[in-house]
């Protein structure tokens, strides 16, 4: 796209419960023009974007601050995006089930990546007896 890191603005963003480690911080953000549907029927908008330094199987997320900017109404069940046109006429996004379904195998693929080394148990100070003892092992095998 030719923005380099110069370019960015900065930003104080920081990212929680994305990657399981500590918080992860955004490299800055850059503001940027998002056209949607054709010629004869569009909408334009500039939307703000944070830029991070992970892998990921989306190159973009758009979030609420976008929705209500384009003034469109997300149909998560259906992978529709629905907004107001330029002419008076509703511009429709399709998504894909298919492109949807390869994006969650990805994700599992980047996640495996993130899974701890080691994991740290705080058992309870008092002994557990036998029956208690293979309930926690039980609720270890199935996490």
């Amino acid at each position: 796209m030719g923005i380099t890191m110069k370019m960015l603005e900065d930003s104080d963003t920081c990212f929680h419960g994305i990657l399981p480690t500590l918080p992860a911080y955004s490299l800055g953000k850059a503001s940027l023009n998002v056209v949607f549907g054709k010629p004869d029927n569009f909408r334009k908008e500039r939307i703000e974007f944070e830029v991070v330094n992970w892998e990921s199987q989306y190159h973009a997320i758009l979030g609420r601050p976008a929705y209500a900017k384009f003034m469109s109404v997300p149909h998560y069940a259906y992978l529709q995006l629905k907004m107001p046109g330029n002419n008076g006429t509703n511009i429709t996004v399709h998504g894909s089930f298919s492109r949807s379904d390869n994006c969650d195998r990805e994700f599992q693929r980047i996640a495996a990546k993130f899974v701890m080394k080691q994991e740290v148990i705080d058992y309870p100070s008092k002994q557990l007896t036998s029956h208690e003892d293979d309930k926690v092992k039980k609720s270890k095998k199935t996490k």
